[in-house]
């Protein structure tokens, strides 16, 4: 099959139904090629019918398998691995040789796998991405083909792709910029949009855009794949994305988009740029807000406290910081405060101590500035430091998204305590060695009162013969159903109030099946994002942003049942030539 470059490929196959109404592949492509597309391959469990029609005779092991006997194979060979990286790149071998296996794998063992493919390991796999590197996969931009962007997505063999993660890989996690590296994100983001949002993965792209590094050690490295110059900025670091912006409209304009992991005042600026444009979220603002604000609803309920009662403290004031402070104003406004009372209950600081309006601030920080004529508390200095504000404050909550391990010390934390029988501490920073402080240490501080959450995975707590879960505020829980939701209604703009039904939603569905939890165990990601997917369509349609998904009129189950219906699950559809 040749290709025109003026036109889009195709992607290799069609989608078509039966007499009886079943699905089936008609490919476009035989034989050796067959194998060699990870959408079509199904390695040895094409049928002895399929391998004599597709050209495939004589070309795979004799064996017939079914998907199940490849899943189990698959599995005994991954838990021979001990290193978390070796790991992530065996399961990265699979995906990159045959997708509805790898989902089919991913879905069995998700808890067990989330940290391979997703954060903590993911964090590793940017920083190696470069040694890692096997096979092209989604589109990278760059400065030296920028102005081809509509040529080179046109390469892209996928003609009717749905949700896009786009990173300029400026602050990847707590490790910041990685350059080229940063694709490994767009990449684990997307498998979990999949697995857990339902999201079939032909309807998926992810997207480096490579504007430059600001790290000189990778534009000296001979082996480091990306574009070897300084960070475009201002202007030309506009430019750069308008171009990226109207392409992909033109090429996919269904598709939605979720910024990931720019740096803080880009963040913010992408965002309001071309929310109105394209409908597109920033997971790092909105994502993080949405988890967070859930996490901290249901430890509320579980104090049989309101959050409105609260003293909120948070610990970095990045782009997660700041929406995860945006998340909980509006949540503490639907709890009854005004604005002014709601601000008045949250305390950010940065590097510089406590967010005050007579400091020198960045925009973005502003909104949250406290007037140091009416904080109500002294202290010494420019700022109060973390420990002041926790106490002149009198701070319930203390969440972390600093980025700083060992930020939560045994005196704040104890501090904390002081002001609450059960403090609420939320050590949010990934990866896991950027954790503020270890869940382990938190309740040993506290003798087993703190709720605990982190951003990454820890295990269960013993302490005093009891055994103390810790929730994990991932936002997992978030984005893969506020993105089906979004895409089923066919949204024109993903609004604020969609973002905030997220959360309330996956505080309701915490509450209803695990009410002794603030998050459900990570085995629930697909049940959870379900409901969340439906909580944005209700709101959607609220809100006048929603182009179809007809489900004005149905009660809540069958919407539910709706979404549940167009959840993609991995199968192996029969292939014919007709």
């Amino acid at each position: 099959m040749t290709h025109n470059l003026n036109t889009p490929l195709t992607t290799h196959y069609d989608v078509r139904r039966d007499e009886a109404g079943h699905r089936y592949l008609h490919p476009l492509v035989l034989g050796f090629d067959l194998t060699r597309i990870p959408l079509l391959n199904k390695g040895t469990a094409f049928t002895s019918e399929e391998r004599q029609t597709l050209g495939l005779d004589g070309l795979l092991a004799p064996q017939v398998d079914s998907l199940d006997d490849l899943v189990t194979r698959l599995y005994a060979d991954y838990t021979k691995l001990q290193d978390p990286l070796e790991k992530h790149v065996f399961l990265r071998g699979v995906q990159d040789r045959n997708e509805v296996l790898f989902y089919a794998l991913l879905s069995r063992h998700v808890e067990e796998m989330l940290p391979i493919v997703y954060t903590p390991t993911v964090g590793l796999a940017v920083q190696k991405f470069s040694q890692i590197y096997r096979v092209p996969r989604g589109l990278t931009l760059s400065t030296l083909n920028i102005e081809r962007a509509e040529q080179a997505l046109a390469n892209v063999p996928l003609n009717d792709v749905r949700i896009i993660v786009a990173t300029d890989s400026s602050a990847i996690l707590g490790i910041g910029d990685q350059g080229f590296g940063g694709m490994a994100i767009s990449i684990g983001k997307l498998s979990l949009y999949t697995v857990a949002g339902g999201v079939g993965p032909d309807k998926t792209l992810p997207v480096e855009l490579d504007v430059g590094t600001g790290r000189q050690d990778l534009i000296d490295d001979p082996s480091y794949l990306g574009v070897k110059h300084k960070r475009l900025t201002g202007e030309e670091y506009l430019r750069f994305v308008d171009r990226f912006v109207e392409a992909t409209l033109e090429r996919y304009p269904k598709a939605i988009i979720q910024w990931e992991d720019f740096s803080r005042d880009a963040a913010f600026t992408v965002l309001e740029r071309y929310r109105k444009v394209v409908p597109s979220f920033n997971d790092d603002i909105q994502g993080t807000g949405a988890v967070v604000l859930s996490g901290v609803l249901n430890a509320c309920r579980i104090k049989g406290e309101r959050l409105r009662d609260q003293k909120i403290v948070l610990s970095g004031a990045g782009a997660g910081g700041i929406g995860v402070t945006d998340a909980l104003r509006r949540g503490l406004i639907r709890d009854g405060l005004s604005d002014a009372e709601a601000r008045a209950r949250l305390f950010v600081l940065d590097s510089g101590g406590l967010l005050l309006s007579d400091r020198k601030l960045d925009e973005y920080k502003r909104a949250y500035a406290h007037d140091p004529a009416t904080l109500g508390f002294e202290y010494e200095g420019k700022a109060p430091d973390l420990l002041a504000t926790v106490k002149g404050a009198g701070a319930t909550v203390l969440i972390g998204l600093s980025g700083i391990a060992g930020t939560f010390s045994e005196e704040v934390v104890k501090a904390t305590l002081a002001n609450t029988p059960r403090p609420l501490v939320f050590p949010l920073s990934n990866p896991t060695a950027n954790c503020e402080a270890l869940p382990s240490d938190v309740l040993n501080w506290t003798d087993g009162a703190a709720i605990v959450a982190t951003g990454s995975p820890f295990d269960p707590v013993e302490l005093n013969g009891q055994t103390y879960p810790v929730g994990q505020g991932n936002n997992a829980f978030i984005f893969p159903g506020l993105g089906f939701g979004c895409i089923l209604a066919r949204v024109r703009e993903i609004t604020d109030e969609m973002v905030l039904e997220a959360a309330y939603a996956l505080a309701a569905y915490t509450e209803r099946h695990y009410p002794e939890r603030i998050y459900p165990p990570v085995s629930e990601l697909s049940a959870a994002s379900i409901e969340v997917a439906a909580a944005v369509i209700k709101q959607a349609l609220k809100d006048g942003v929603a182009a179809e998904f007809g489900v004005r009129d149905l009660s809540d189950e069958a919407l539910l049942e709706r979404v549940r219906g167009k959840f993609w699950v991995p199968k192996y559809l029969p292939f014919k030539l007709g």
